[in-house]
């Protein structure tokens, strides 16, 4: 079969589980059994930490959690583990639509998250090194723009309008993962590009701070863009199960037009290893693409690769 995967978190969780042949949520051994596939292999730049927090306005005592901290140095070192792998174990990584050969698995590096960079011009930098997608945010809010988590949604500042036409002009591929509503809106009237949210699903469905709003959705639809229908748990039901994505998939495609659904499931990036019931790991795909029926290869390969190739130069 082929298959698009929009984001799976590879590097990241190299440092703590077998990501070659391991049998947890993705490998790449998994990966080049399913058939022809491309996967967004994500640069998470951040490093564990701790820091005293509330966490309710009424409570004053801090508490020591766990949290992260952006690092350049750390988004080097996961775009180096993408070359690595793709040199010893022959894997191309797609850095022109005109060069994607359809044979086994390849990799597209996607950087998640603007947290890093200095400024626009950076992106002139991470195309050197191979990046081909790049997510406004993540769970933080930026010098570019507000994530879902943001306390104020101030959405884009004047400095991604730069951004984004750079992006668009060298051919990155913008993602609205984790962005707050007015960022994803005021992004996609600004882009000539289309854009993606890789890994998010429908907040009519499921009521979650990641999931997107009708108004979002038709934002990205309206670039040509696709929207990564995902296997976070919290995002999909309060029994999230893998019909529960089909769910997803169906309000978008039936509302919208399935033109615009596609799959990221963020596999290897799921906390404590859970995942949907039926949807445990990366060969469940093929059973996913049953319940899709007639549209399973629009949502699980062709609506991903047109905006690739509409939009990698």
């Amino acid at each position: 079969m082929r298959f698009i995967d929009l984001l799976e978190d590879l590097a990241f969780s190299s440092q703590s589980m077998n990501v070659i042949s391991g049998s947890s949520q993705s490998s790449i051994e998994q990966l080049r059994k399913i058939g022809d596939s491309i996967v967004f292999g994500v640069v998470y730049p951040h490093v564990l930490g701790w820091k005293y927090q509330k966490k309710k306005k009424s409570v004053k005592i801090k508490t020591l959690e766990r949290t992260t901290y952006p690092s350049f140095r750390t988004a080097i070192d996961q775009i180096k583990f993408y070359g690595e792998i793709s040199r010893y174990l022959k894997i191309p990584l797609i850095r022109k639509a005109s060069e994607i050969v359809l044979d086994g698995l390849s990799l597209l590096i996607s950087l998640e998250g603007t947290d890093v960079l200095n400024d626009p011009s950076d992106a002139y930098i991470l195309k050197d090194l191979g990046v081909r997608c790049l997510g406004l945010t993540w769970n933080y809010d930026t010098k570019f723009a507000a994530s879902c988590m943001s306390r104020k949604d101030y959405g884009l500042t004047g400095a991604v309008e730069e951004l984004n036409e750079i992006c668009n002009e060298i051919g990155l591929i913008v993602d609205l993962a984790h962005s707050s509503k007015n960022t994803i809106i005021e992004a996609c009237k600004i882009s000539k590009k289309p854009v993606v949210c890789s890994h998010g699903n429908s907040m009519k469905i499921m009521k979650h701070v990641r999931n997107l709003d009708d108004i979002s959705i038709e934002a990205i639809r309206d670039t040509g863009g696709v929207i990564g229908i995902t296997a976070i748990p919290a995002t999909l039901s309060a029994d999230p199960k893998i019909s529960d994505l089909k769910a997803h998939a169906e309000y978008i495609g039936n509302k919208f037009g399935w033109d615009h659904v596609a799959i990221g499931t963020d596999f290897l990036g799921l906390v404590d290893e859970k995942t949907p019931k039926g949807f445990d790991n990366i060969n469940k795909i093929r059973d996913l693409a049953v319940l899709l029926e007639s549209q399973a290869d629009n949502v699980l390969w062709k609506n991903s690769f047109r905006v690739l190739k509409s939009v990698i130069i």
